[in-house]
């Protein structure tokens, strides 16, 4: 999108900009829009005379300044409002914002305190008839035991436990409900207790049950509230008993009180929060916490669980992907349903990244709150899923700087206790902003199971989120043809049971899940060997900080203004002292890179050749530095660049000898653009290409990543490596098909590597500039993270050129100073927190000063703003960058699929609604927004003119409004070209059929039932009734037991419960006959609660008898459509006249299988 900015110089020119447009415009619009544009040239007036109004280009700098991004769009932006007003319409001016505004206010945001909330008391509700119940007291106190011997309790905020009020219990518990568990407070029967449980799934009760789910529910309500009255920046409640399958008026999964939904009730209530995104990755499905919130928009639910077609508890039909929200709430609700045991690490992190990431961002939610169940992880003999405790630190890191940073963690379930309690403590460690442990384990590729799942949940949601559009689509057509991108085909399977009876009781003695021994041991011997090979030290300093003054010393001699300057790091050096940064920092001590050190990336002639620079005039200086490519070249010049290579090896040994975490390097000339022979693009050594190989020779490392996010292609980076698999260098830069610098075809998406480094160059080249924080954001989440945790690094090196940052006069991009800082911190999870960012290029001395600042910021561990992705994916059409974006996206992610397993999401999706049948989905997806008629007028079949319904009027619940009425003649020729290549079938269905004869109007069931299930399989999608006997039956997408059926009893005759269309197995064609109506109408009643229409050309009998031959039929329009017919043979015609087509046509979109 485009930015409402005027910042700075743009001031004035803003002003002259106002008075011609208040000049401009009529007397009756002249007040409104001179008042509106006269504050916002004020607002960049004031931000005109900030700190650094009057920022130079460099020492001694008095050439013509160019003007700025900033200036010129605010020159866009009037001339926009001045065509506005011209048309006639009122301009809406956006407020006239400081671009730097989100990285000002940071200077006063440091980290705040992790708050942690328990009780000791709840260790008190246990199973008082079955001591081996697997909800007891020990998930609480060991979990409580292991935060403590990493001394975790003690570095946080420790916040009172409280009862919840009656009055918030009943926000969405029913007064009914509440009284029912009162009722049991203190009563010691446990016989009755046990009768009582035994009416509720999964439930036993105590006499603590009460009084301990009051404070597990206002535990987590406190926790919240002291995150949004900022009293402390995140947090974690470890309560019990848990809550998320809690419903309005019903026990339900060891749960009473919903804590969760409680608590987000609560913000929305008290504080009036419009955004909060609950995350549930208990391994089973929170149906309560759904169920909630599933009209509601301000509450995204994203539910990571166990489901296996229905068959693994709570057995819902809506806790699969297709249940994605109602009403307002439509697209809120996410499912995410694992249909396979086994899932682990890769599986989980897939989630993140391809889909519950991209949606947080675009969401922009203002609090996060995360249903932690420890279910899935490894050893839980409930979940039966491997994700690692070391895991979910990893699944937590991304989520803590959106929503600014207000996350709040809260104990669900989990019954393995050694996985809980390590899982939850060190989800409690990641909260106070220690390093995600280094994953012991090679990262699990995604499994099929998974994939099919991610897919088919992307795939409903497509239509609500923009970042959700990755994916290319197909057609029908391309089913039957060679594709080099796999297909995806969208399927439902539902494999549990009917509902429980009202009346039904429940099990409450030896439910708890139980694993063979042999299991046991070796998980066991798993978890041990996993905790004691985790490495959880931390180095005392986090972040070590590289920079000299000397480094100034190079700069042009014959170009005050050129945009390489001394300025740049100066600056970005005075601002970390503003911002009281270098104190928090430890200071390394300069040294010069040895010429060995230097040549690891350059040869020996190279480096030679700068060192003779010294000496020479300035006339010889400017004569050798024309024979490069951008390149200047000073008499100091190989000092400087020795300086500035050696400051980065310095970072390296502080990091990697675990004296400090991480480091930042304020270093110039830059480097990633030096070749291993020549400077290259004002790069004259490669200062991040050399550390690496430093890295590789000291401290025999073997996976070093660097990320190279500066906005032009890192070519010498590149060349230097391209052969070499222990450095994966990934590139994100702006290409222009290879018109943009460094020019050519080396930065494309199909240059990755040569040789034995084959895949370990990764280009996301940027056709198009504009490319912002969205764009940045789902290049890391869809490519760089995946394939960077499958790479697993041992030290991450960012070549971090700010020259894609708003205001920069080269780069052309929008990204702001808080992307690149929530950027570094997603980086940071990798190698056990091991990254160094070094300067590259930015030429917008503001610019890179603030992007620096909020990148040590981050490694400081204080918050900073969250990017406003909202403002770009919702609030305007897709721009040209977006879906430039995606087109790069796409062609990155079949490349490089070769290479890296994690990318297999890369398929292509139906184009169009099929879901789980070819029609219902087709027609609700399709016809429904275009509202097909016949060509036949109102009135035509049989109905009074005056009776139908007006086309705007409200019409019964379960039938669809009409938006625009097209002819069937009209729809046909919009898709004309569709029908001709296959993409769309027409069908047409029979007038008559000789089995008919079989169907005696008499015989006509008093009721049809659409939801009933498969009498042999008991599946509930796609089916079939049989109009000769009303036997229920799976199509032949599912298990094609109603074809088996009719083949065995002859019973030809079939009718759709997804669209009532009657199907004949022996024709095998459509049928449409008066006769078929009465059975087509009683499905109709039972599906929408009213009659169907009559649509066929003959008056509607009372007896239900119609004669089967078609030419009987409405024996006088059909003479008249002969006629008809007859002469458009007669005049050759090749169209199809309209009117010949009859009111039994409809149009559907086959499955070519």
């Amino acid at each position: 999108m485009s930015s409402p900015i005027v910042t700075r110089r743009g001031a004035q020119q803003a002003k002259i900009q106002t008075r011609a447009m208040v000049k401009s415009k009529s007397t009756s619009t002249s007040s409104s829009s001179a008042t509106a544009a006269a504050a916002a040239a004020a607002a960049a007036a004031n931000a005109a005379t900030g700190p650094n109004a009057n920022s130079s280009n460099g020492a001694g700098s008095c050439g013509p300044r160019k003007p700025s991004p900033a200036l010129q769009e605010a020159k866009r932006r009037a001339r926009n409002m001045l065509k506005s007003q011209n048309n006639g319409t009122a301009a809406q001016l956006e407020p006239v914002i400081d671009i730097f505004q989100n990285a000002l206010n940071a200077k006063s945001m440091h980290r705040g305190p992790t708050a942690l909330i328990y009780d000791e008391t709840m260790s008190e509700h246990c199973c008082l008839w079955d001591s081996t119940h697997q909800e007891r007291p020990e998930r609480f106190t060991r979990t409580l035991e292991r935060c403590r011997e990493l001394k975790l309790v003690e570095r946080c905020l420790q916040l009172n436990s409280r009862l919840a009020t009656k009055d918030e219990i009943l926000k969405l518990h029913s007064m009914e409900h509440y009284e029912r568990l009162e009722q049991t407070s203190a009563v010691h029967d446990a016989e009755a207790m046990e009768e009582l449980s035994s009416h509720y799934d999964a439930i036993y009760i105590h006499p603590s049950t009460f009084r301990l789910s009051l404070l597990a529910s206002g535990s987590t309500i406190e926790l919240v509230e002291q995150l949004l009255l900022g009293k402390a920046q995140n947090g974690m409640a470890i309560i019990r008993p848990p809550g998320h399958h809690a419903m309005k008026s019903e026990f339900n999964g060891y749960c009473y009180f919903n804590n969760v939904a409680l608590a987000a009730q609560h913000a929305l209530d008290a504080h009036q929060l419009q955004r909060i995104l609950i995350i549930d990755y208990d391994v089973h499905h929170g149906q309560g916490t759904q169920r909630f919130f599933y009209n509601d928009s301000r509450v995204l639910y994203f539910s990571i669980h166990r489901y296996e077609h229905g068959s693994f508890w709570p057995n819902l039909q809506e806790s699969d992907y297709h249940a994605i929200g109602a009403g307002s709430g439509t697209g809120y609700n996410f499912n995410v349903p694992l249909n396979a045991k086994g899932l682990g690490n890769g599986d989980y992190m897939a989630i993140f990244q391809q889909l519950l990431l991209p949606v947080a961002m675009e969401y922009q939610p203002e609090l996060i709150i995360v249903s932690a169940g420890y279910d899935a992880a490894l050893g839980c003999p409930e979940g039966e899923m491997e994700v690692t405790p070391a895991c979910y630190p990893h699944l937590l890191n991304p989520l803590l700087h959106l929503a600014n940073c207000r996350v709040a963690v809260v104990l669900e379930g989990g019954y393995c206790v050694e996985s809980l309690s390590e899982g939850a403590a060190l989800t409690l460690r990641a909260l106070l902003g220690d390093p995600c442990p280094a994953l012991v384990e090679p990262l699990q590729l995604p499994s099929p199971v998974l994939r099919e799942a991610l897919l088919n949940c992307i795939y409903v949601h497509r239509p609500y989120w923009r970042c959700l559009q990755l994916q290319q689509t197909y057609t029908p057509g391309e089913l039957q043809s060679a594709s080099t991108i796999p297909l995806h085909r969208v399927q439902r399977i539902w494999l549990g049971g009917p509902p429980p009876a009202p009346d039904q009781r429940y099990p409450t003695r030896g439910t708890s899940a139980q694993l063979s021994a042999a299991v046991v041991a070796s998980n066991a011997s798993r978890l041990s060997l996993l905790r004691a090979e985790t490495q959880l030290s931390v180095p005392p300093v986090r972040v070590c900080y590289a920079y000299d003054a000397q480094m100034l010393q190079h700069f042009n001699l014959h170009d005050a203004t050129h945009p390489e300057q001394p300025m740049r790091i100066r600056q970005i050096h005075q601002m970390h002292e503003d911002y009281q940064l270098l104190d928090r920092m430890q200071q390394l001590a300069a040294r010069a890179a040895t010429t060995d050190e230097v040549c690891l990336a350059h040869t020996r002639a190279h480096v030679n050749s700068v060192r003779r620079l010294l000496g020479r005039s300035v006339e010889e200086l400017q004569q050798v530095g024309a024979g490069y490519n951008s390149v200047y070249l000073h008499p100091r010049t190989f000092e400087c660049a020795i300086l500035a290579s050696g400051a980065v090896l310095q970072a390296v040994d502080s990091v990697l000898r675990g004296q400090s975490r991480s480091g930042i390097c304020n270093v110039r000339p830059p480097g990633h653009h030096a070749e291993p022979d020549q400077p290259h693009g004002f790069c004259i050594f490669n200062n991040v290409a050399i550390a690496a190989q430093y890295a590789i020779r000291e401290y025999a490392l073997e996976r070093i990543l660097i990320v190279d996010w500066d906005v032009h292609h890192g070519n010498g980076t590149q060349h230097i490596f391209e052969s070499n698999p222990k450095v994966l260098y990934i590139s994100v830069h702006r290409y222009e098909h290879g018109a943009f610098f460094p020019k050519g075809p080396a930065g494309n998406y199909d240059v990755v590597g040569k040789n034995a480094g084959r895949g370990f160059n990764v280009n996301i080249p940027w056709n198009k500039k504009g490319m912002g924080d969205l764009e940045y954001a789902l290049a890391f989440q869809q490519l760089i993270l995946p394939i960077a945790y499958e790479f697993n690094p041992q030290l991450v090196l960012v070549s971090a050129g700010f020259d894609a940052a708003i205001g920069d006069p080269l780069g052309g991009c929008k990204v702001t100073p808080e992307g690149y800082g929530l950027f570094t911190h997603w980086l940071s999870a990798l190698a056990g927190g091991r990254i160094i960012v070094c300067l590259e290029g930015g030429y917008n001395v503001n610019s890179i000063s603030y992007a620096m600042t909020m990148c040590t910021k981050t490694l400081l561990g204080d918050p900073v703003p969250t990017p406003q992705f909202a403002t770009t994916a919702h609030q305007r059409s897709p721009t040209v960058a977006f879906q430039s974006c995606v087109e790069t996206l796409q062609l990155c992610v079949e490349q490089q699929r070769h290479h890296w397993k994690s990318l297999v999401f890369g398929c292509k999706l139906p184009q169009f609604v099929l879901g789980e049948n070819n029609n219902e989905d087709f027609l609700a997806a399709t016809m429904d927004r275009l509202s097909i008629s016949n060509d036949d007028p109102l009135g035509a079949a049989g109905g009074d003119i005056d009776a139908q319904p007006d086309p705007g009027q409200d019409r019964p619940s379960g039938s669809k409004p009409k938006v625009k009425v097209k002819t069937l003649s009209e729809f046909m020729a919009e898709h004309k070209e569709a029908l001709e290549q296959q993409e769309m079938f027409a069908i047409y269905p029979l007038k008559s059929c000789p089995h008919l004869s079989l169907l005696r109007p008499e015989e006509v069931p008093k009721s049809i039932k659409t939801n009933g299930a498969c009498g042999d399989c008991a599946s509930t999608v796609e089916n079939w009734v049989c109009l000769s006997c009303q036997s229920i039956g799976c199509g032949r997408y599912i298990n094609e037991h109603m074809e088996q059926h009719c083949r065995r009893a002859k019973h030809p005759l079939v009718l759709s419960f997804s669209d009532l269309s009657v199907w004949c197995y022996e024709c095998s064609a459509y049928i449409d006959h008066p006769l078929l109506y009465a059975y087509q109408n009683l499905a109709h009643l039972d599906k929408f609660q009213e009659p169907m229409a009559w649509t066929h050309g003959c008056m509607q009998r009372s007896d239900g008898c119609y004669p089967i031959e078609a030419e009987h039929q409405d024996n006088d329009r059909n003479s008249d459509r002969d006629k008809d017919k007859d002469k458009d043979k007669d005049s050759g015609s090749s169209n199809t006249n309209s009117s010949s087509i009859g009111s039994g046509y409809y149009i559907q979109l086959e499955r070519n299988n």
